[in-house]
């Protein structure tokens, strides 16, 4: 007997009793849209933490000043405790060959008012070269210039979220805008990044020059960070080797004191996040996965009742000559085909169901073609392997026996 013919009379057999096989089928397509939907979850959100590794800049490394406090607690340092300054920035990018480019930063909380609109953002005080350790660029005007550092002057590039709030439909462009007391002319407005996967408004502040900052903000030479952006990846360790030697250099650190600052990498945290987002979404579709096994009971229990159901037919199929591998593979093919039915309705209602979370909830969610194959073949697998053992007790039934049953 042909596969064509045992799929079509396996289709007449499950249409004969529509409701007990929409019901198993419908028992799998759970199985597979809970397994798509939690793997969807788990590859979106470490799609997010990756766009949030693009967004933080390339290779970078971001230097914190710290305090040792009494009992040896390390704390990062604010206001005059802080020991970095932009010297030591200027001295990264001179004497550590693997490090590319450096921006000292500064910042805090300030008020931005135009008119009658104000809003409460945050300034960092930056070198030009923050854009590039950081891979922003600016959607209109212009960047403050080198030039702009050394004469302190008062410009500013503003982040979308400010953009909108203080100036709304208005070209901030070349207009003047108040920094807590002080007037800055705005250069130019980056361009948008959106929020985080952590929910944070990456738009919500405005770039100064750090000289600007510290004379006119904040009033002292020290800083809290230094960004830096090294030459590759394999240059992260002699990059971090060689700048912790030349700041414990510069400190007058002594051998075995504490280094007073710290070093950190934010896109090694971040891949951590990724990796564990993906992990967790795995784990939760193995659990999802549990209810396929369900469904899988419900087709051995179906296709149980359609052998005891179809004895006589059975008997009379091997009466005439059919073999035994033939009845065994009619059986088979019914409960494969139970699983492709289940598997192709689970595909519809897994990206449905993503899709819907994604729009009401605002959940990242992203099918890969990965988990759409293992879903599909753990659907057909389990109809293979619990209709297996149906499919023997057909087989061996007695011809004789089976022709007696009422």
């Amino acid at each position: 007997m042909s596969l064509t013919i045992l799929v079509r009379v396996a289709l007449a057999s499950l249409a004969r009793h529509r409701l007990r096989s929409a019901l198993t089928t419908f028992g799998i397509a759970i199985g597979i849209a809970a397994t798509l939907c939690t793997v969807a979850l788990g590859e979106g959100s470490a799609a997010a933490i990756h766009e949030d590794l693009l967004s933080l800049g390339e290779n970078l490394l971001w230097v914190q000043a710290s305090v040792i406090r009494a009992g040896g607690v390390r704390d990062r340092a604010g206001g005059t405790a802080a020991t970095l300054t932009a010297e030591d920035a200027v001295a990264i990018v001179r004497e550590v060959p693997e490090i590319r480019r450096c921006t000292p930063q500064v910042d805090s909380p300030i008020h931005v008012t135009r008119g009658n609109q104000n809003w409460q953002t945050t300034y960092r005080g930056v070198s030009p070269d923050y854009l590039e350790v950081r891979k922003w660029t600016v959607e209109s005007g212009a960047s403050f210039t080198e030039n702009d550092v050394q004469t302190r002057n008062k410009v500013c590039l503003i982040g979308r979220t400010v953009a909108d709030m203080v100036f709304g439909e208005e070209n901030p462009v070349g207009q003047s805008v108040r920094v807590g007391a002080a007037p800055f002319t705005v250069a130019g407005v980056l361009r948008a990044k959106g929020q985080s996967s952590g929910g944070v408004d990456q738009d919500d502040f405005i770039l100064l020059p750090y000289t600007t900052a510290i004379v006119n903000l904040r009033r002292t030479r020290s800083i809290e960070d230094i960004m830096c952006s090294a030459a590759s990846p394999d240059a992260m360790e002699a990059a971090k080797e060689h700048l912790t030697a030349l700041l414990r250099e510069r400190h007058r650190r002594l051998p075995g004191q504490e280094d007073d600052f710290s070093l950190r990498t934010d896109d090694d945290a971040l891949r951590i996040r990724e990796e564990t987002a993906r992990t967790t979404g795995w784990m939760l579709s193995a659990v999802a996965l549990v209810s396929l096994l369900v469904g899988g009971v419900g087709v051995m229990n179906i296709m149980l009742v359609s052998v005891t159901e179809r004895t006589r037919e059975i008997g009379l199929r091997m009466a005439i000559g059919a073999r035994e591998g033939q009845v065994r593979s009619q059986f088979l093919v019914e409960s494969f085909v139970l699983g492709m039915l289940g598997g192709g309705l689970g595909l519809a209602i897994g990206f449905g169901g993503s899709r819907a979370l994604t729009q009401a909830l605002g959940w990242p969610m992203l099918i890969s073609m990965r988990a759409v194959f293992v879903a599909v073949g753990f659907a057909c697998g389990v109809g293979v392997v619990f209709g297996y053992y149906p499919a023997y007790r057909a087989s061996a039934l007695d011809p004789i026996e089976a022709l007696r049953s009422e």
